[in-house]
C-alpha cells in the first residue's frame, strides 16, 4: 500500500465533529513526513467521502484545502466543529488514534 492510501485509511477513522493533525497522521504511519501527509490530503481523489477536511495544523489552524478554505470551514461547521479566529480547539475536537 502506498503512503497516500495509508493516509486515506486513517482518515476513514475520524468521526464527524472531530479533527486530527497532519502530524498525528504522520506519527501513526511511523513517519515525520508531515508535508507528505498534506500532499496526500491535497490529492485525495475520494473527498469528501474520505474526509481530508478533518485534518488541520498542530497549532489548531485550519491549514489548506484543495477545494478552498471556505468550503473546509463550511463542512467542519456543518459537522458541529466550532472555529474561532481560524482555529479549532484540539482539546475539544481533537481525535486521537
Amino acid at each position: 500500500m502506498i503512503f497516500n492510501d495509508k493516509c486515506y485509511e486513517l482518515l476513514k477513522k475520524i468521526p464527524k465533529g472531530k479533527v486530527t493533525t497532519y502530524k498525528a497522521i504522520a506519527h501513526q504511519l511511523h513517519s515525520k513526513a508531515y508535508r507528505a501527509v498534506g500532499n496526500a490530503m491535497n490529492r485525495n481523489p475520494y473527498a469528501p467521502k474520505i474526509p481530508c477536511h478533518r485534518v488541520i495544523n498542530s497549532s489548531g489552524k485550519l491549514g489548506g484545502y484543495a477545494h478552498g478554505l471556505k468550503k473546509k470551514i463550511k463542512m467542519l461547521k456543518e459537522e458541529g466543529v466550532e472555529i474561532k479566529n481560524n482555529k479549532i480547539d484540539l482539546e475539544k475536537y481533537g481525535y486521537g488514534f
